[in-house]
């Protein structure tokens, strides 16, 4: 057989069974969202918000405010991903589940790392002056749909990363004269400094310095990288106030279900009453599991991704400055503790109810059982008592027949005798007697045995 591969294109052209309905979907995934280009120095503006109770369709009518944006169609938003660009900056719209986020990427403005008038740092014409200086609109950036989660302004440029001091120097007007957290990331090839804190116009900062040979690709990511290590760390401290607000009703639970098992081991309260407060009880932490499973569920898968942002920043730190990812941790992780153990804490405190109410319930089986015997033994009483009374009264019914016989005999006899015939009643009705008695005796004892066996 000639095994040479046809000479027809087209017959190689689809050599595979039919496509599952998802597969492209699912291959294209891999490029969902890609990290943007960025050429230093640059400025990223980030705003994430809540989009709960906020539609596709409001979003893209937002979008369409922007200049040369009005014939931008909604099914450029089925993706969940647009990158818009303009003459002098670029916009980037991503949906998330429970949250949107924009990100406007332009040119480093000239006052942005500059020192506030006479050297004063903590004045807000500094602030006022970068505000001025951004690409889009201040009343386009306030009116996005939805509530604001987190937002940032992150400057980005070129640096030597290996003179700590010219670094100190250069972010001291950025971030106001104040203390800073910084590491380097990846192979002392870029370094991160922020102060983790929100400025009068709600943003905080971050300030990324590379080197010159860093790539437009790499500096795209790692602006990646830090703004989603930021939004998912507030998206996990979401789930916080949730666990606090809870704790009071979750000590009320507790000492309620100690109280009714106690009263279920001292059986100083009927089974109904018990029943019916466990059974309270149960509703009210099933109503909070339900209300809150999401959010502790969120919580958890929020802060596993802030682990993996700060695992991928691989970060070394410079001496006497704490990381950021150092940082992070120690701040978030005892308040993921205090939600886990949270929602570890109303799953027991079901499933104790739960055995609470088994208990119950075995106990009210018991009695059940215990009352249904009882009443067994009742009825089986009064069945005996019937069955005597019923065998007295057969007795009785048959000596009144064997009187009636006999003393339908001794009618008959004088019947005959008064008749002419030679018969003495009494002798005949004598004579008859025994086999009367006999008759009695043999019908009680049937009498017996056919009740004997009913029985």
């Amino acid at each position: 057989m000639d095994a040479r591969p046809s000479s027809q294109p087209c017959a190689l052209l689809r050599a595979l069974p039919t496509d599952d309905a998802q597969r492209e979907l699912l291959h294209n995934e891999v490029h969902a969202r890609p990290p943007a280009r960025i050429r230093l120095p640059a400025l990223v503006v980030y705003v994430a918000v809540l989009n709960e109770g906020v539609t596709r369709e409001d979003e893209w009518a937002h979008l369409r405010a922007l200049p040369g944006q009005q014939d931008l169609p909604l099914q450029a938003l089925s993706g969940n991903f647009v990158r818009l660009r303009f003459a002098d900056h670029t916009l980037k719209w991503e949906r998330h589940t429970e949250f949107s986020r924009y990100s406007i990427v332009q040119a480093l403005p000239d006052e942005a790392l500059a020192a506030g008038t006479d050297g004063d740092h903590t004045d807000g014409a500094h602030e006022a002056a970068l505000m001025r200086s951004l690409a889009v609109d201040v009343a386009w950036l306030a009116g996005i749909p939805g509530k604001t989660v987190a937002a940032i302004m992150m400057a980005m440029l070129h640096g030597d990363v290996d003179d700590t001091a010219a670094m100190r120097a250069t972010a001291a007007p950025w971030f106001d004269g104040r203390d800073t957290l910084a590491s380097l990331m990846g192979i002392r090839r870029s370094c991160a400094m922020t102060d983790f804190r929100l400025r009068d116009s709600g943003f905080e900062r971050l300030l990324v310095i590379s080197p010159t040979n860093t790539s437009e690709q790499r500096v795209g990511r790692i602006s990646q990288r830090l703004l989603e290590l930021e939004t998912y760390r507030l998206m996990a401290l979401r789930g916080l106030p949730v666990a606090k607000a809870l704790a009071p009703m979750l000590g009320d639970a507790e000492a309620r279900l100690a109280e009714i098992t106690a009263r279920m081991e001292n059986k100083d309260a009927s089974d109904q009453e018990l029943l019916d407060k466990l059974i309270a009880l149960a509703a009210t932490v099933e109503r909070a599991t339900a209300t809150h499973l999401y959010r502790f569920t969120a919580t958890q898968a929020y802060y596993a991704l802030v682990e993996q942002r700060i695992e991928q920043l691989r970060e070394t730190p410079i001496p006497g400055t704490q990381t950021v990812g150092e940082f992070v941790l120690r701040r978030v992780s005892p308040a993921m503790a205090t939600v886990q153990a949270t929602a570890q804490r109303l799953s027991s405190l079901s499933q104790r109810i739960e055995r609470a109410s088994a208990l119950l319930r075995t106990r009210v089986d018991i009695a059940t059982e215990s009352q249904n015997q009882t009443l067994l033994e009742k009825l089986t009483r009064g069945q005996e008592l019937q069955l005597r009374l019923q065998t007295t009264v057969e007795g009785l019914s048959i000596a009144a027949i064997a009187y009636y016989v006999v003393s339908l005999i001794l009618y008959l006899g004088k019947a005959g005798k008064a008749a002419g015939l030679p018969v003495n009643p009494e002798l005949m009705a004598g004579a008859l007697i025994p086999l009367v008695l006999l008759g009695i005796w043999w019908g009680t004892r049937q009498l017996h045995k056919k009740l004997h066996a009913g029985h």
